[in-house]
């Protein structure tokens, strides 16, 4: 994990978010495109300690997509394709031209698995009663007579990414930020540990030195006066 993520960092950035969609929202019989225009805003949260906020731009990202139909939906010759993911020659390109669409110019790599995610038990089942036992959406919700061990979703699409995004300017300058405001003198043990006043003081400022290499500019000003404040 650790190699994959470097090749995701560059320019002194050494870290990177985890997000996920689980399950990932489509409709049974839906096209890959159909599925993915749906969202105009891509349908992940982020499982990285950090509060929650919306992406609208990265540095680099691996995304991976498994459990979603990769058949191409079926259009009459010469019919002009209703949206540019339409017009994508294969499943992969679809989710390609997806990524640039949603954050132009980031360095992204795509990868769809036919194969969905097992969920069967003693998963946890937790699902919403929209999901059918394959994990896709359905408009009305199964009846109480259809639940039970036999109505258990036994799998589910998934869409998961690990990016290199400014959320991380935010994770991290406020670790910075919680480190400073603790008084460590007053814990002894830290200390008898083998960690010296002046190493620990070294590390507060390269973890403040690498929050600021997720900066974009947009905010960053506010949250770095928010650190050097104490």
């Amino acid at each position: 994990m650790g190699h994959f993520a470097d090749s995701l960092t560059f320019s002194g950035r050494k870290v990177v978010a985890a997000w996920a969609s689980l399950p990932f929202p489509a409709f049974c019989g839906s096209s890959l495109p159909d599925t993915l225009s749906a969202h105009q805003d891509v349908p992940w949260k982020l499982l990285s300690s950090g509060k929650e906020q919306k992406v609208s731009c990265c540095f680099a990202q691996s995304v991976v997509l498994r459990g979603i139909c990769k058949e191409r939906p079926s259009s009459s010759p010469g019919q002009q394709p209703p949206t540019p993911l339409h017009a994508c020659d294969t499943p992969e390109q679809v989710l390609q031209q997806y990524l640039h669409t949603q954050f132009p110019g980031a360095f992204s790599t795509a990868h769809l698995l036919q194969q969905p995610c097992d969920t069967r038990p003693p998963f946890p089942q937790f699902f919403s009663p929209l999901l059918t036992r394959q994990g896709f959406l359905q408009d009305k919700a199964l009846g109480h007579s259809s639940a039970g061990p036999n109505r258990a979703v036994q799998s589910i699409p998934v869409l998961a990414a690990l990016q290199a995004s400014p959320v991380l300017h935010t994770l991290l300058s406020g670790l910075c930020h919680d480190l400073r405001a603790r008084n460590v003198r007053r814990w002894s043990s830290f200390f008898t540990a083998g960690v010296e006043q002046d190493d620990f003081q070294e590390a507060l400022e390269e973890l403040k030195t690498l929050s600021q290499c997720y900066e974009t500019g947009f905010g960053a000003d506010e949250s770095e006066d928010e650190v050097d404040s104490d």
